[in-house]
């Protein structure tokens, strides 16, 4: 057994989760800033934001459905 004192926090189950595999809690983070800054702009510019993020995804959705089709 370990010595260190147990927090709180490490009775919880996402906490626990994301601390064992960092590159699941580098992929949260990552969507958690990503939500807060599209949040973020539509507050400041309005659906003018969604619409350019809209725009921007489009050919990342293409490419998406091109390795859909080949079965990759």
């Amino acid at each position: 057994m370990s010595d260190h004192p147990r927090s709180p926090l490490d009775e919880l189950p996402l906490i626990r989760g994301l601390a064992r595999n960092p590159a699941v809690a580098l992929t949260v983070l990552v969507v958690l800033l990503t939500l807060v800054s599209l949040v973020l702009a539509v507050q400041t510019w309005g659906l003018v934001a969604l619409g350019l993020v809209a725009l921007a995804t489009v050919p990342v959705i293409f490419v998406v459905l091109f390795l859909i089709t080949l079965g990759r």
